[in-house]
């Protein structure tokens, strides 16, 4: 009789409710997990592991160290569209295929992205906090200038599942989309541009792509300089790809209007941090993909992909170019 292959689950779930996913596979799997959520448990845990499934809150990461701990991992399943916590290369060199859920909350996060820029552009937030203060400022809130989104020039850096996604529901309320990307896409709703040129058109800026070596820093004080006057950014890919010292200058300069981050560089920022306190700044605590459908069409993903795996299928969304047909050690 085959042995099971054994699962370690990361994230810190129910550990009734992961095992209730992989029931249909019976015998042919176990699942385990750390005996403390800490690094200890994490290494201890490792060495026994073939399928690891991984921590979406990033506190267990599985750098190059937990990757050299795990001799016999063979796959490892992000439940999540970023793998920041990942060494993918390490996983890579280990010749382990490394997958992720791409496109399973691309709504929920595309709709957070227009929400937050509906918020921004009306100043939603400012005038709740003003009422629910007791004031009544209505030529206040007019000298703010409200914008209808419809005028606005939408500028979206990232054009995978979510850019997409977000360019297609703001062009459906009439705005002029453009995007930038690594590579040019056949068949999109908007219009591609140079970085630089994006920038410099956009009156509302969405981040949507992932944070890699390439991306860190990648719209920084030089690039936020290009936009023109009292734009508006909303950041719903990952913290330090807009790091929150620029676009806090940024914000104290006028050059932004407005911000909406559910992404920030150190998650929770300090208690203290400017932008907690930042009138023209609406925060959100990296929950824009957190919708019941997002989370149904991960967890489904999730189990689908390593079902796949163990019944010698090949892993889909692979994202560390390794073979995702999977092998055993």
């Amino acid at each position: 009789m085959t042995a099971p292959w054994r699962i370690l689950a990361l994230p810190p779930l129910d550990e009734d409710l992961v095992r209730g996913l992989f029931t249909q596979l019976g015998d042919s799997v176990e699942v385990l997990f750390p005996a403390a959520r800490d690094r200890a448990g994490l290494l201890a845990a490792l060495p026994e592991a073939e399928i690891v499934i991984g921590d979406f809150t990033g506190r267990l990461a599985l750098d190059a160290e937990a990757v050299a701990a795990a001799p016999k991992l063979a796959f490892v399943q992000m439940p999540a569209v970023g793998t920041d916590s990942l060494d993918t290369a390490a996983l890579a060199a280990a010749g382990v295929p490394a997958a992720n859920t791409a496109g399973a909350n691309a709504r929920s996060v595309a709709e957070w992205a227009v929400g937050a820029a509906f918020a921004l552009c009306r100043g939603l937030v400012w005038n709740d906090r003003a009422v629910r203060a007791g004031g009544w400022p209505q030529m206040e809130a007019l000298a703010r200038g409200p914008r209808e989104i419809h005028t606005q020039r939408v500028g979206i850096v990232g054009y995978g599942a979510i850019g997409a996604e977000t360019a297609r529901l703001f062009a459906a309320l009439g705005c002029p989309v453009s995007y930038w990307s690594r590579r040019r896409r056949e068949n999109a709703v908007a219009t591609y541009r140079d970085l630089d040129d994006l920038l410099a058109r956009s009156d509302i800026l969405v981040l949507a792509l992932p944070l890699t070596d390439d991306t860190r820093g990648l719209v920084g004080p030089d690039r936020l300089a290009l936009l023109p006057d009292r734009a508006l950014l909303v950041n719903v890919a990952r913290g330090g790809i807009a790091p929150d010292d620029a676009v806090l200058a940024a914000l104290e300069s006028g050059r932004l209007a407005g911000a909406a981050l559910d992404v920030f560089d150190t998650e929770p920022p300090a208690e203290d941090h400017p932008l907690r306190a930042h009138e023209n700044v609406l925060l959100s605590p990296h929950v824009a993909g957190a919708t019941g459908q997002a989370q149904l069409n991960i967890v489904t993903r999730v189990r689908d992909n390593i079902t796949a795996v163990v019944e010698g299928r090949p892993a889909a969304s692979v994202v560390n170019g390794v073979d995702p047909q999977v092998k055993r050690r």
